[in-house]
């Protein structure tokens, strides 16, 4: 039965995009208790066979590529309107593009994505499926229950079987990521076609820009000087406009990319792909496994100047809706895009959130001081519940107190004497005067005998 806010048994959230034919929410399946994407066609394309069909298709394609390197669907259905839709994993860490909104990133991270991209796109071929449109928002990244990230691909709506592919006549792709054998109608096409996108897609990892049209890419390294020659060579011949001269698969891109990274800056053997060690300890967690887990849809390092008065700075999160003053000492850098709330044990999901520090690279490390604050919103669960079970190893637990504004009531736990000679506070917040808002998880962290703590909870604000 379809409700507004409900599709079959999915409870409706928000949207997470809309695009020329179809709308994707994120819902929660009430029976499994987990977060999934629910692809809904638009309503003025519904007559249209050709379009229906293109969409159930795409479902199809994903479920036959039956690979984890490529969004799962879970289940298909159709509106009382007759609207077809279908249930996908939900990618909590966001796209490719959310990374890129920062800048270029770590080139040996850039690398390392990419490969993970071209090992997805060999998946779907090995399933005898080219995607045609790879681009940075088709590329998207989960956080498993381990805080490690999974790479997948998305949006099979221009995708065909390779059999089809090599007699297609229609034009497909998205500027700048499109090969010219899927510019010009007629052309057959295959594999290649996917490692000239993936090699945009790496270009635009390194660079920050998008490449020119095919035969007139700007060399990487006039963008990004240095860049070495190497990865220069590896992405260009992805590039090539003539097909018989690139990588003869997305296997073989993967395995260049692969050694070069090995080689680059920002990359350790091991290294998980957004940077963060350590895992959640599911009796204990330490102040660096919920950090390091919380922060791990986020992957963008800005750095902040000039926000707010002399003594402190204003930051807010990348949907806008959370902003908190911090002491200008902590306001150095900032990861902006969210958190998944099941870090502290509450439901999973990706809800709004940042960190700010003066070294985020520290945050990972009780040992290593810092002083920072994260912020996390969660709309679903009990964060009272949780802070209150939460524990510091090395840490000396020191005080628990109350917290009351005009906006805000919680609780405040307090510990000293961490292995970083600083302290941490912990807090779980709620509305005041049982406003509809949700409830916010506080960490801060702190060198030397101050406690900023109170300040930073009356600036906060949520919308």
């Amino acid at each position: 039965m379809h409700s507004p806010g409900r599709i079959g048994r999915y409870r409706l959230d928000r949207p997470l995009g809309t695009g020329a034919f179809a709308t994707v929410w994120l819902a929660h399946d009430d029976e499994l208790q987990a977060p999934v994407a629910v692809k809904v066609l638009a309503e003025n394309w519904a007559h249209r066979l050709d379009i229906r069909d293109r969409f159930l298709s795409e479902a199809r394609l994903l479920r036959r590529a039956g690979s984890n390197r490529v969004v799962q669907v879970y289940d298909i259905g159709e509106l009382p309107d007759g609207r077809p839709y279908f249930v996908m994993e939900y990618a909590d860490g966001g796209t490719l593009a959310d990374l890129l909104a920062g800048g270029p990133l770590p080139v040996g991270h850039a690398l390392a994505l990419t490969a993970e991209a071209a090992r997805a796109a060999a998946a779907l071929h090995e399933a005898g499926i080219v995607h045609r449109d790879i681009k940075p928002t088709n590329v998207l990244l989960h956080t498993a229950p381990d805080g490690t990230r999974r790479v997948l691909l998305a949006d099979l709506g221009l995708a065909k079987s390779l059999a089809q592919a090599s007699v297609l006549t229609l034009a497909a792709g998205s500027a700048g990521y499109q090969p010219p054998e899927q510019a010009e109608p007629g052309e057959g096409i295959d594999e290649r076609a996917d490692v000239y996108s993936l090699g945009a897609v790496g270009y635009e990892l390194v660079t920050g820009s998008v490449p020119g049209p095919p035969g007139r890419v700007v060399a990487p390294r006039r963008l990004r000087p240095d860049l070495g020659e190497d990865v220069e060579r590896v992405l260009l011949r992805a590039l090539e406009p003539d097909r018989a001269r690139r990588w003869p698969g997305a296997q073989a891109f993967a395995d260049q990319l692969d050694r070069l990274a090995a080689g680059s800056p920002g990359f350790r053997p091991g290294r998980r792909l957004d940077g963060v060690r350590g895992r959640l300890n599911t009796v204990t967690l330490s102040v660096a496994a919920v950090l390091a887990a919380a922060a791990a849809a986020v992957a963008v390092t800005l750095v902040i100047q000039g926000a707010g008065s002399a003594d402190q700075v204003r930051v807010t999160d990348s949907t806008g809706r959370v902003a908190v003053k911090v002491p200008a000492a902590f306001g150095r850098e900032l990861r902006d895009s969210g958190w998944n709330p099941g870090a502290l044990g509450l439901p999973e999901g990706h809800e709004p959130g940042l960190v700010v520090a003066d070294d985020l690279s520290r945050w990972p490390d009780l040992g290593a001081a810092v002083d920072g604050v994260f912020v996390g919103v969660s709309g679903h669960g009990d964060v009272t519940a949780k802070v209150k079970a939460l524990t510091h190893t090395g840490c000396r637990y020191s005080s628990s107190r109350s917290f009351a504004d005009a906006d805000w009531h919680g609780l405040v736990r307090a510990w000293s004497g961490c292995p970083d000679g600083g302290s941490v506070t912990e807090t779980a917040l709620d509305p005041a005067h049982g406003a509809a808002r949700p409830q916010v998880y506080v960490q801060v962290r702190q060198r030397g005998d101050g406690d900023a703590t109170d300040g930073i909870l009356r600036s906060l604000s949520v919308t």
